[in-house]
């Protein structure tokens, strides 16, 4: 008998369709600009993931044709260690900020590895310029001091039984108010399966 697909695995297919079918969830859209000021949801939290997901693409242009792997242990060690820092300073939980981070990074991977296969099949594709790596960088060390302010705003929603319905809600209303291509939808949805998680990383 085969086990039930877990809340995690679940919500990353919920996303991925939701894709398909932005024109049903129009009406919850709100203007990205007003997200922070909506209490009792997780759309902030989802929007400035929606935001790292989308640098993801600087990222891979940085990188292409260098010698910098998309897997990068030193540099995910120094992000987590000091969102951790962050969330402590805050009184937040480090942990569950750690643990809402390590997905944060494999999404920006799933954008950069997903980049990476369009460009090698079709080279007119790839990038011309590359960004400057050390400023794509001080973007997301600025979404990521925003983002773990959004995640220890949101403890009383990410630790109630309504968690998941407000995430999905929240990343149906990103999806389509931002526009989400198919694999910047994937990887969306890919960072954001531990929000609703509690207990050890």
């Amino acid at each position: 008998m085969r086990p039930h697909p877990s809340p995690r695995h679940a919500l990353i297919a919920v996303l991925a369709a939701t894709v398909l079918a932005t024109g049903a969830t129009a009406a919850v859209a709100a203007p990205a600009g007003s997200a922070r000021v909506q209490q009792g949801t997780l759309r902030p939290l989802v929007d400035l993931s929606a935001q790292r997901v989308l640098v993801a693409d600087e990222v891979a242009a940085a990188k292409w044709g260098t010698d910098s792997p998309i897997d990068d242990p030193a540099r995910e060690r120094e992000v987590l260690e000091a969102v951790a820092r962050q969330a402590e300073e805050l009184g937040a939980d480090p942990v569950a900020t750690s643990r809402i981070f390590r997905d944060q990074i494999e999404a920006s991977k799933v954008v950069q590895r997903g980049l990476y296969g369009r460009w090698d099949a079709d080279p007119s594709q790839a990038p011309t310029e590359r960004p400057d790596l050390g400023r794509v960088r001080l973007e997301i060390n600025r979404i990521n001091g925003e983002l773990v302010r959004a995640i220890a705003d949101s403890a009383a929603v990410r630790e109630s039984p309504s968690c998941v319905g407000h995430l999905t809600a929240g990343a149906a209303a990103v999806v389509h108010g931002r526009r989400l291509d198919p694999l910047h939808t994937v990887a969306l949805g890919r960072s954001l399966p531990s929000v609703c998680e509690r207990g050890a990383p």
